[in-house]
């Protein structure tokens, strides 16, 4: 097996060496970005930091097949949302959220480290699974926990090509989209989001290696589900769409309707 640091234990490889890619690809990316003033390269060093932790943690392990699976879950989720984050924004030509950040490198560092954290909490059932030498074989738990992400990858899939495709329609400029996915939830796309981490930290329960890995493993869905629902996503964007269309009836409707994260599957019958 191939060492990320030297001589220590392969948890402490996995675990350590992850953070020390992650931050460190953050710190890079935070020297270009701050020099040049732009924040291009942000959802690009997450998706990279996502993918090389995997990748490097999967190196040093004993390569089993549960390593393989958790590692390739993660390596799939990343390089679809990271291709999906990056072209909007080259898109769009810039992320609004740092339109003020940007011009002070001191806040600015403070962004890149908390998507540095972001990433080794989410991505945390993986370090685990890779840093444990003896383990179970796959069997049921992990082709459950299989089938949750594959549910969840399709949703969140789907959720961000119907949006996109509907917001580039012009016939669609100024409007909310309540079609599809969107019609059963208003942030469908999230509700795929935390079910694909409830299945990679599955994957890592499976392994059955103690009690203390598995309650760790269940930091990733929790913090990303906290994290959407209660900080970064869903308040921001309801506050946003609130602001937009909380006067039209026909949005106040479709939120009176909608479920706002878990999709309705029995259709509402109209008054």
């Amino acid at each position: 097996m191939d060492s990320i640091i030297p001589g220590a234990p392969l948890m402490a490889q996995s675990l350590g060496g992850a953070a020390v890619i992650d931050f460190g690809i953050q710190l890079v990316g935070w020297a270009f970005a701050a020099a040049l003033k732009t924040e291009k390269f942000y959802d690009l060093c997450g998706s990279l930091a996502f993918a090389s932790t995997a990748a490097m943690t999967y190196a040093s392990s004993a390569r089993l097949p549960r390593q393989g699976l958790i590692t390739g879950l993660v390596c799939a989720w990343t390089a679809r949302l990271g291709a999906f984050l990056v072209r909007r924004v080259f898109r769009d030509g810039g992320d609004s959220r740092f339109d003020e950040v940007k011009h002070q490198p001191g806040m600015f560092l403070v962004y890149w480290m908390l998507q540095g954290a972001w990433v080794w909490v989410t991505a945390l059932p993986c370090f685990l699974v890779n840093g444990v030498a003896s383990q179970s074989a796959l069997h049921w738990g992990d082709y459950a926990s299989m089938a949750l992400w594959i549910v969840g990858f399709i949703t969140e899939s789907a959720a961000d090509y119907q949006k996109s495709a509907f917001k580039s329609d012009p016939r669609n400029k100024g409007r909310f989209i309540d079609t599809g996915l969107w019609s059963v939830s208003r942030h469908p796309n999230y509700f795929g989001e935390i079910l694909m981490w409830c299945g990679v930290a599955g994957v890592a329960v499976s392994m059955n290696a103690s009690p203390g890995v598995s309650v760790a493993a269940c930091a990733s869905p929790l913090f990303v589900t906290f994290l959407l629902t209660q900080m970064s996503g869903i308040p921001i964007l309801e506050k946003m769409a609130d602001e937009r269309w909380g006067n039209e009836a026909a949005y106040q409707e479709y939120k009176r309707n909608t479920p706002c994260l878990v999709p309705r599957l029995v259709p509402v019958k109209k008054q």
